[in-house]
């Protein structure tokens, strides 16, 4: 019997090191063709604070590829699934467009392809993660916020960085266990809204 511990692929992003340039959202754009006033991933800001002593909040955003993932067990056809590593992902030619995962996603992280009828959304580029790369997001924030890895691999960068720093999920309370973590998360969300920031595109 083997004992081997399957890979849990999850992203770690850094808060303090964000500086809000959007490279992540361009690159995930090109990469994945993603329609236009669409995203997979993409950046949150907000201002907090009275002036004039007024900070500007940035959050990455990006599917949370849950554990517990609401979207998938609402699905009628099993198009959405885990695969390799955990990741969530939309099996297109099982989807039928009709939405019900987008109701149930509490991160409003999908969208329906307008060309193509059917739900889409970040799935961490499985096809660079299948040929040894990273998530186009990832490779690309010139601020090096975004760390993606095994979780269930002590030594890599996403276990390494979540034994050094305290970092937070979107909406806990809710009990999806998602497999993105924000280094920061609290001190950011203090004195904003919250509802708006974890919801928001």
């Amino acid at each position: 019997m083997s004992t081997e511990i399957k890979p849990h692929y999850g992203m770690v992003i850094d808060l303090r090191r964000c500086v809000g340039c959007h490279a992540c959202t361009a690159a995930c754009k090109m990469e994945n063709n993603v329609p236009e006033k669409f995203f997979r991933s993409w950046v949150v800001e907000a201002d907090k604070g009275n002036y004039p002593n007024v900070t500007r909040v940035k959050i990455p955003r990006l599917c949370n590829h849950c554990e517990q993932a609401p979207c998938e067990q609402v699905c009628p056809v099993k198009a959405t699934h885990r695969d390799e590593g955990g990741i969530v992902v939309v099996d297109q030619k099982k989807c039928i467009g009709c939405r019900y995962c987008m109701s149930a996603c509490p991160y409003d992280a999908r969208f329906l392809n307008p060309k193509k009828g059917t739900a889409e959304k970040c799935d961490l580029c499985l096809d660079r993660v299948k040929g040894g790369l990273l998530p186009a997001c990832v490779s690309t924030c010139i601020a090096h916020a975004r760390f993606f890895g095994d979780l269930n691999d002590p030594n890599s960068d996403v276990s390494r960085l979540l034994n050094e720093h305290p970092a937070q999920v979107l909406r806990p309370e809710l009990g999806t266990k998602p497999s993105v973590y924000y280094i920061g998360l609290d001190d950011a969300l203090a004195g904003v809204d919250y509802a708006n920031l974890v919801k928001g595109r």
